[in-house]
C-alpha cells in the first residue's frame, strides 16, 4: 500500500467510528429528550463554568446560536447564567444539579456504548488508540476541526 492509500483507508474508518460515536450521542440525547448539541453542551459544562463566549467557541456555535441553546437549557432548569467575578460584563454558564444529573446520564449511556464497541481491542490496542486519539485531540489541533478555522 502507498502513503496515499493508507491514509485514504485510516480516513475512512475515521469517518465510520465519528459517525458511530455520532449515533450513540444521538440516540442517548433522544433518550432524555434534548438535542445532540444540548448533550454537548451538557457535557462541556461538567468541567467548569465558562463564559458564554467561550462555550461558543467548545461548540463551534456563533454568540447568538449558543445564546439560544443556553436560553433552552435554562428554560428546562439545565443550566444558569450567572455573572463573572472577574469580569462583570461577563456572563458565565453553569449546571444545575438537574443538568449535572442529565449529563452524568448522557454521558454514562455513551460510554457504556463505546466501551461496547471497544471491547474488541485487546488492552494494548485501547492504550495505543488512546494515545493517538489524545494527540490528534489536543487543544493546539482544535483548528483542525472547523474547516475555514
Amino acid at each position: 500500500m502507498t502513503n496515499e492509500a493508507d491514509a485514504a483507508a485510516l480516513v475512512e474508518v475515521l469517518t465510520r467510528a465519528s459517525a458511530r460515536i455520532q449515533r450513540a450521542l444521538d440516540r442517548s440525547a433522544a433518550e432524555h429528550g434534548v438535542s445532540p448539541t444540548q448533550a454537548r453542551m451538557l457535557s462541556a459544562l461538567r468541567d467548569g463554568a465558562p463564559t458564554m463566549n467561550e462555550l461558543a467557541g467548545q461548540l463551534g456555535l456563533d454568540k447568538s446560536s449558543a445564546s439560544g441553546l443556553i436560553d433552552r437549557a435554562q428554560v428546562r432548569g439545565l443550566v444558569r447564567r450567572v455573572p463573572s467575578q472577574r469580569d462583570r460584563r461577563s456572563v458565565r454558564v453553569r449546571l444545575t444539579g438537574p443538568g449535572r444529573e442529565l449529563a452524568a446520564e448522557i454521558d454514562s449511556l455513551v460510554a457504556s456504548e463505546l466501551a461496547t464497541m471497544l471491547e474488541p481491542l485487546a488492552t494494548g490496542q485501547r492504550s495505543a488508540l488512546a494515545s493517538a486519539l489524545g494527540q490528534l485531540s489536543a487543544p493546539d489541533q482544535s483548528a483542525c476541526a472547523r474547516p475555514g478555522s
